[in-house]
C-alpha cells in the first residue's frame, strides 16, 4: 500500500512528488548559474544584444549545439572549453531572443542591469512553468535519455526555426518560434543536470 495526494485533480505518490521537487531545484541551480552569468556580461557589455535580429541569434545558438554535437561524436576537443559552457549559451541566447520577441517595436537598445534583471527572471519563469507541466504529463521521461539525443533535439529544434523565420514567422499548424525557443532552453537545463550527474 502506498499513500497518495491529490493536487488539482492529479494523483502523485510521494516517490513522484519527491523526483518533481528534485527536477525543480536542479533547475533552479542551473539557471541561476546561467542568469549570473548573463547578468555579469551586462555589466561587461551592457546590451550589445538588443542589435541582433531574430535570425542572427538562432545562428548563435545553431553554432554552439554544432559544437557540442561535434565533440560528443568525434569523442575529443581541441579547445579547452566543455560543452556544458557551450549549453549555459544554448540557454542564454535563447532567452536573449525571447526577449528581442518581448521588446519588438521598442527603439531602447541600452539597458540597465536593474532592467534586464526582472525581464531575464519573467522570460525563465514562463518557461519554467512549461517544463512543469510538460514534466508532469511526460513523467520525467527526459531523465531516460541521453544528452547526445537532447542535442540533437535541440538541433532539430533551431532547423524548425530556420524553416519559420525563412517563411517569415508563418506557420499552419505548428508552434512559432517562441515555444521552440522555450523548449531549447528546457533541453539544455535537462543536458546540465545530467552532464553534473555523470561528472
Amino acid at each position: 500500500m502506498f499513500s497518495v495526494l491529490f493536487v488539482e485533480n492529479a494523483v502523485f505518490c510521494p516517490a513522484e512528488i519527491m523526483i518533481h521537487e528534485k527536477t525543480a531545484t536542479e533547475y533552479k541551480q542551473v539557471i541561476a548559474t546561467c542568469k549570473a552569468l548573463f547578468l555579469k556580461k551586462t555589466k561587461d557589455y551592457g546590451t550589445a544584444w538588443r542589435i541582433l535580429r531574430l535570425p542572427a541569434i538562432t545562428d548563435q545558438i545553431f553554432i554552439k549545439a554544432k559544437r557540442i554535437r561535434s565533440i560528443q561524436e568525434k569523442g575529443s576537443q581541441r579547445i579547452d572549453d566543455p560543452i556544458s559552457d557551450e549549453f549555459i549559451g544554448i540557454i542564454n541566447y535563447c532567452v536573449i531572443a525571447l526577449l528581442q520577441l518581448k521588446l519588438e517595436g521598442s527603439a531602447q537598445t541600452e539597458l540597465t542591469v536593474e532592467e534586464v534583471e526582472p525581464l531575464y527572471t519573467s522570460a525563465i519563469d514562463e518557461t519554467f512553468h512549461l517544463q512543469q507541466d510538460k514534466n508532469h504529463d511526460y513523467g520525467e521521461a527526459w531523465r531516460d535519455m541521453r544528452v547526445e539525443s537532447m542535442t540533437d533535439i535541440i538541433l532539430m529544434k533551431l532547423l524548425r526555426v530556420k524553416q519559420i523565420e525563412d517563411n517569415e514567422g508563418k506557420t499552419l499548424v505548428s508552434e512559432g518560434v517562441k515555444a521552440n525557443y522555450q523548449d531549447m532552453i528546457n533541453y539544455a537545463v535537462f543536458c546540465l543536470i545530467k552532464l553534473k550527474e555523470n561528472t
